[in-house]
């Protein structure tokens, strides 16, 4: 397959890694220096342009991958579909869930897969516990408690995250939706929600702090919170069955080895039974997603992870923004 990266920061490097045995064929960063450099060493040489409009039009690219700034995510997959494209959008996908409706329409008119960037799952920790749990080992699921957490770094109230015309939000929107996402794909869809976001660290008008409490329609629990003054990057989701518990901490690098404990009780309760898988090394969330799209478009299969999964995800966190104080800047 001929890809082509739009966006080519950090994010649009890490896509690019994993792309395998695939051709990168364009390139396209309103920073065209970025473009350059991501395209480097790729042969034959890929097209590059500060326009990705001339990119995703081409005749020659297959697949475009979409890992720009959040204003841009909805217009740009949008365009990339009706140029009959497969689409790899990064997440959360758009700023609010309106953005996505004509993509999913768009999509199905022309038969083309759109996958959402939730590579969340692909972690071997996540996707190992979701099919510990799917056997049913754990029994029902009662309830699920997610953090994610890391502690930003000078002058980050005054990046593209911090500004909502492009961000959308803040935290919430930005590492959240992993967790709301992750709590959906192991409980269902919630029908009630309940919490508040604010704005305790950063000076600046979005908030710094997510607190979400999740239900779905039979009653399961998702207590989540995302910060971005968590100061020693962190994630930790546990989910609680009534017969086992699986727990997930780190997912590699800054966020320590990824881990995952399953917790089995026993007939007579105390304490239980444990087992733990360690996954060192680095990161093949990336690849491992991209190969699962791959399958997707090959077999003509939903992705794992895709538009209605991040409409899902991004009416929760608009309906926490609605029920909550709008920021109002740092209180250190």
């Amino acid at each position: 397959m001929n890809v082509a990266i739009v966006g080519c920061g950090l994010i649009g490097q890490k896509r690019l890694k994993g792309l395998g045995a695939h051709r990168l064929v364009g390139a396209s960063d309103v920073q065209i220096d970025r473009a350059r450099r991501l395209a480097q060493g790729a042969l034959p040489s890929p097209a590059i342009s500060a326009d990705w409009r001339e990119i995703i039009r081409r005749d020659d690219v297959n697949i475009v991958i979409v890992a720009t700034t959040n204003d841009a995510l909805a217009e740009i997959t949008l365009a990339a579909v009706q140029a009959g494209k497969h689409v790899l959008v990064e997440k959360p996908a758009a700023r609010k869930a309106a953005e996505l409706e004509p993509v999913i329409a768009a999509a199905k008119a022309k038969g083309v897969v759109v996958k959402v960037g939730f590579n969340h799952r692909f972690h071997p920790a996540l996707w190992k516990a979701k099919e510990i749990f799917d056997s049913g080992q754990c029994g029902p699921l009662m309830f699920l408690r997610g953090r994610y957490g890391h502690g930003g770094r000078v002058g980050y109230d005054r990046e593209w995250r911090a500004d909502p015309a492009i961000a959308g939000g803040g935290e919430m929107l930005d590492q959240g939706v992993h967790l709301i996402d992750l709590s959906r794909w192991f409980a269902g869809d919630f029908t009630r929600v309940a919490g508040q976001v604010g704005t305790f660290f950063w000076d600046m008008p979005v908030e710094d702090n997510g607190f979400a409490l999740l239900t779905t329609a039979s009653g399961q629990v998702a207590f989540l919170h995302a910060s971005c003054s968590e100061w020693k990057n962190l994630f930790c989701l546990e989910i609680y069955g009534r017969t086992g518990k699986l727990q997930i901490d780190g997912l590699g690098g800054s966020y320590g080895v990824e881990r995952l404990s399953f917790y089995k009780m026993l007939p007579e309760m105390g304490p239980p039974p444990t087992t733990i898988w360690e996954f060192p090394g680095e990161d093949k969330s990336w690849n491992l997603e991209f190969a699962d799209f791959l399958d997707c478009i090959k077999n003509h299969r939903a992705p794992c992870g895709d538009l209605h999964d991040a409409i899902a995800a991004l009416r929760v966190v608009e309906e926490l923004y609605s029920i909550s104080p709008k920021p109002r800047g740092s209180r250190a």
